[in-house]
This record gives C-alpha cells, sequence and structure tokens, in this order.
C-alpha cells in the first residue's frame, strides 16, 4: 500500500507530499490542473520511462520518493535481493534525475531502501506494488498477444508454470532444428573435407616419414656410392702415405719409426726426453690404427647402382613431399600427426544425421505434449474468465452482455500453439465480434474495470490499483456503477483514482483536489538582476489539499458537477454524499 509521495522538481510540480490510506483514494480537480503529473510520479519512481523534460523548468535535478506499507513476504523477497529492511515492514523506493549542465545529458538513480537497483529489478518490484490502468490502457488490450498474456495470468500459477515448460520445450526444439539445419548445410561439405585429409594422410602415409633429419644421411649415402672409385683410390692413397709405401718415399709409420729409434738411444743420456719418446710411440700406435682401418674402408667400398637409384628416388620423393607439407621433414611429420587427428575426430565425433533427426523428432513431440497440456489450462481458465468477466460486467449497466475467450490453433512458440482472442457483444441481439471490432470508449472503460476485478485476488493483483480516468465518457447509470467497483476493489486493495466524475469522487474514503496556483520565486540568475535587489519571477506550480473537512469536500464535488446553480450543486454534492454513506455501510453488512 502506498502511505506517502513525495516530489520534488518534477514536471510543474516544485514540491508536493502526499499522504495516503487504505480504501479509494480519489484526486479532483480541473481540466489540466496536474492530477495525471502525479500518477506520472508513481509510474517514474516505479522504473517507468524517463526524460529531461520532466524535470522542472530551471532545475536540474528531480527526486521521487514513495512509501509503502508491504506484506512480510516481500521482505523476504527483499532480503534474497541483499537490500536491507526497515522497520515495521516498509519500502521507501526513490529515483532522481539529475541533468549535467555540460553535455544536456540526464542520469537516472534507482533505489529501494537506498540501494542502488537496476530498472529489471524495479519492474520485478512494481509488479509486486502497485498496477496502473488508463484508458489508453485499452488499445493494448485489443492486441491478442496482449489478451492470451492476460488469460494465462488469470490461470495462475499452475499455468504460468506450463508456459514456462512450453518456453523451454520450444527453445529446445529450436536447438535441435538448428543443429540439423546446420549439420545437413555442411554434410556436403564435411565430406569434401574428409576426402582432401585421406588423399593427404595417403601421401604422407605411404612416404613412410619417420626421421626428421632421413634427407640428410640419404644424401651422404648417395655421395658415398656416387663416388666409390674416388673413395677407393684416395684411401689407398692415405694407406700408403700412413702405413706401407710401395713407392721409394717412406710412409709416415716408418719415418716415426726411425725417430722412435733416435729418442730411445737419447734417452739413455736424458731421461728428460722419455715424455717426447711417448708421445712419438702413441702416435705411431694412432697411425698404423688409421692405416688398417682406410685400408679396411677402401676394400668394403663396392659400387651398388641399384641402391644409388633408390636413395635418388627416396631424395625426389621426400623433396616432394616437403614443397607440398613441409618446408621440411619435421613439418611434414608433425602435419601428418595432425591431419590424422582431425581426421578421427570428423569420423568419429559429432552426432549423425540419423541421431540428430531423432532428437529433433523427439523435442517437437515434447513441444507439442506441452502446448496440448497449456491448451488444456487455458481452456479451463477461459471458462470461468468469460463466468467471472461477465459477472463483473452486469453491474456495469451491461446486463445483457456476452463474452468469449476463444482460442484459436496456430503453430507452436515459445508461448504456446494457441492465439487468444476476446469476442464481445454488448447489447442483447447484437452479434458477438472480436474486442478489436466492437466495443465504445465508454464500454472499453467498463471492460477493462471489469477485468481488473477479476485480478483483484491476492495471487492476480497487487496491492495498489491506479485509475487514471477510468470512468471517461461515461455518466449517470454507468458512472454510478464504475463508483460502486471502484470502491468493491477498494475493500481489498488501496485504489488512487483520477476522475472527473461527481459520483466516483462521492464514493471515495480520501479526496484530494489537484489545483495550479501561481507563486514568486526569487531569480538566482545575474541577468534577472536589478542592482543588489533580486526580482521574483512568476511560476506555475501544483499543489495538491486534502479535503478531510466534509464541507470542503461538498464543495469541490458541486464544482465539479456542473450544469446546475450554486445551491443546486451543493444540495446535489450532498446528496451523493450521503447515497456513498449509505452504500458503504450497506456493502460493509
Amino acid at each position: 500500500m502506498l502511505v506517502n509521495l513525495k516530489i520534488n522538481n518534477f514536471a510543474l510540480i516544485d514540491r508536493l507530499e502526499l499522504d495516503l490510506d487504505r480504501g479509494l483514494n480519489v484526486l479532483t480537480g480541473e481540466t489540466g490542473a496536474g492530477k495525471s503529473i502525479i500518477l506520472d510520479a508513481i509510474d517514474l519512481v516505479l522504473g517507468g520511462k524517463t526524460s529531461s523534460r520532466q524535470i522542472r523548468s530551471g532545475s536540474d535535478r528531480a527526486l521521487i520518493e514513495a512509501t509503502f506499507a508491504i506484506a512480510p513476504e516481500l521482505n523476504s523477497w527483499l532480503s534474497s535481493l541483499e537490500i536491507d529492511l526497515l522497520e515495521e515492514n516498509i519500502l521507501i523506493c526513490s529515483r532522481e534525475l539529475v541533468v549535467s549542465k555540460k553535455n544536456n545529458s540526464m542520469r537516472s538513480r534507482c533505489r529501494v531502501n537506498g540501494t542502488l537497483v537496476n530498472r529489471q529489478l524495479m519492474a520485478e518490484l512494481r509488479s509486486r506494488l502497485v498496477e496502473i490502468t488508463a484508458q489508453g490502457q485499452t488499445i493494448s488490450l485489443l492486441v491478442t498477444e496482449k489478451q492470451r498474456d492476460l488469460l494465462d495470468l488469470y490461470g495462475g500459477k499452475s499455468l504460468v508454470e506450463q508456459r514456462q515448460k512450453v518456453a523451454a520445450a520450444f527453445e529446445k526444439f529450436q536447438q535441435t532444428s538448428k543443429k540439423l539445419t546446420k549439420r545437413r548445410q555442411s554434410e556436403q561439405e564435411l565430406l569434401q573435407r574428409q576426402d582432401l585429409l585421406k588423399f593427404q594422410l595417403k601421401d604422407l602415409t605411404e612416404a613412410e616419414l619417420n626421421e626428421p633429419d632421413e634427407l640428410e644421411q640419404l644424401h651422404q649415402e648417395r655421395d658415398r656410392l656416387a663416388h666409390v672409385v674416388e673413395l677407393q683410390q684416395l684411401s689407398y692413397q692415405v694407406y700408403q702415405l700412413l702405413y706401407q709405401n710401395d713407392n721409394e718415399a717412406a710412409a709416415a709409420a716408418d719415418l716415426l719409426g726411425e725417430a722412435e729409434s733416435h729418442l730411445s738411444e737419447m734417452t739413455e743420456y736424458d731421461s728428460e726426453l722419455t715424455a717426447i719418446l711417448e708421445m712419438v710411440q702413441s702416435g705411431i700406435a694412432q697411425i698404423v690404427e688409421a692405416g688398417q682401418q682406410i685400408n679396411r674402408y677402401g676394400e668394403d667400398l663396392e659400387a651398388d647402382p641399384e641402391r644409388l637409384a633408390e636413395i635418388e628416388a627416396r631424395i625426389r620423393l621426400l623433396k616432394n613431399i616437403c614443397r607440398k607439407y613441409g618446408p621440411d621433414l619435421a613439418d611434414a611429420i608433425a602435419l601428418e600427426s595432425k591431419l590424422k587427428q582431425e581426421l578421427a575426430q570428423l569420423t568419429d565425433s559429432g552426432q549423425s544425421i540419423e541421431v540428430l533427426q531423432q532428437e529433433h523428432q523427439e523435442a517437437a513431440k515434447r513441444l507439442k505434449r506441452v502446448c496440448e497440456g497449456l491448451t488444456k489450462l487455458r481452456k479451463q481458465a477461459a471458462i470461468e474468465l468469460e463466468k467471472q468477466l461477465t459477472a463483473e460486467l452486469k453491474p456495469l449497466a451491461m446486463d445483457k452482455v456476452v463474452f468469449e475467450c476463444r482460442l484459436v490453433s496456430c503453430p507452436p512458440s515459445a508461448t504456446g500453439a494457441d492465439k487468444v482472442v476476446f469476442y464481445f457483444s454488448p447489447n442483447a441481439g447484437e452479434q458477438i465480434q472480436p474486442l478489436s471490432e466492437t466495443a465504445s470508449g465508454g464500454e472499453m472503460s467498463r471492460f477493462l474495470l471489469a477485468l481488473k476485478a477479476c485480478f483483484s485476488d491476492s495471487e492476480r493483483g497487487s496491492s495498489t490499483l491506479v485509475f487514471d480516468e477510468i470512468d471517461a465518457g461515461v455518466s449517470g447509470k454507468v458512472a454510478q456503477a464504475i463508483a460502486e467497483k471502484l470502491y468493491q476493489l477498494s475493500v481489498q486493495h488501496q485504489v488512487l483514482c483520477v476522475t472527473h466524475q461527481p459520483l466516483v469522487a462521492a464514493m471515495a474514503d480520501g479526496h484530494y483536489k489537484v489545483e495550479k496556483t501561481i507563486v514568486e520565486e526569487i531569480a538566482a540568475n545575474l541577468e534577472h538582476r536589478n542592482g543588489d535587489s533580486a526580482i521574483p519571477d512568476i511560476r506555475t506550480v501544483v499543489r495538491i489539499k486534502p479535503l478531510s473537512d466534509l464541507g470542503l469536500r461538498t464543495q469541490e464535488i458541486a464544482q465539479i458537477t456542473g450544469g446546475h446553480s450554486a445551491g443546486e450543486a451543493v444540495a446535489f454534492a450532498e446528496s451523493l454524499l450521503n447515497q456513498a454513506t449509505v452504500y458503504r455501510q450497506q456493502t460493509k453488512k
């Protein structure tokens, strides 16, 4: 329940504070007095759209603060969001608008009990606190999607939960559909990629790549086989020079032997030469061994044209592999391993089209099943809504009304497989037609009010209901019926209503008069100054006055009655107040 509203520098309001109580509260005043501004402020503080034009001219900051008395269960919800709780189940929502003087940009901050919150959370909180209804809402009510949402809300928790199941099933259906379509589209690309991988792997596998340095080794072997004769000749020459020379010249081993003989003789006279002798002896042994090895090397060398041809062919193959998959063998070997992994993934991983088709079919069956369950619940809710809405409309001077909530099958979506259309016939003998083609403005006002009455229980409605000129365009018995319906709603809910109807105003528990007045403000701008004295600005502001005094209230109702002399208007206002008192007393019984 909204217990207090504070508004500063909003539209034509400089500062305003309004205390509200339970029951039916009405705002009256001349057309353009600013009644709707107060409702706009309530809308804004609960997350409504903002504009820099909403800040009062001459100010750069607007602040709206709304205080609510809430139920304990709402406190539990706030606690789960880590929002501090206030004493005695009090909730304070505030909205601050600030315009930057530098670039004229505006920023907005929402707070709940002093904690900054985003608009999404504020929208959630708004649905639990206040519901604002204006006659202009009848436009949205004519949209079938809105009618479907209203029926689902009327159906209660079980229907809402079923609709959530439908949304989840539709999401799964879409996912499987996208996966199947994507797989079908990529099937040709997949097969082409597999063929390419198989071709490349065939190249690499047949090459039997094992050693990254195989090409260097083959080059060495090829050079040896290609120069066997030269190597044989040179090895024989080396052998002769080292160990056994067929020519007259002495071999290195013979020369070192002579040197050894001389050194042996010299050590008999000088033992210090022993080390040199040992070095020569070691050299003789190494040269003899080298000579023997080079001799064996030369003897083992054989020409092998077949092996040379094999090597030449292998080198050509490996060079071709390097050109295609290299630049060197190490890269080709690494690529072979990578291609094997990719081919395995393309072949083994992922689901086949058959599996995806099966999943898609199962998702479609699941979606159909939950949509059928939702349709069944909607049909039950539609029957209940038809009965209750018709009963709510009859007291509103529409006792011959016919209302039907029809369900038309449509392709499944996240909201089910039903199109909901409200059909309406306000008068006896008239053909029932879609609501969008039938109701007049006054009839739509009553229809909207009756619809709100259908949602008045605690599970389907908010604790505070706000109506902005819901009674526009009606008079007489219809206006009286609307007044009574608003009062009936106020028994369970706090109701705040902007009205021009004296019948509605007379029925109120709390009556507030809104009016414009002119005030003088001292200008702060230097250009408005004349010497040392400031020139006052003339400004129009909105003021609100509680009409707790019966006399003042009578005068206000008489004023909005119109079409009567002053005396007749006052007498008529008094009679309306008396009738309203009697009605309220009878209703309470």
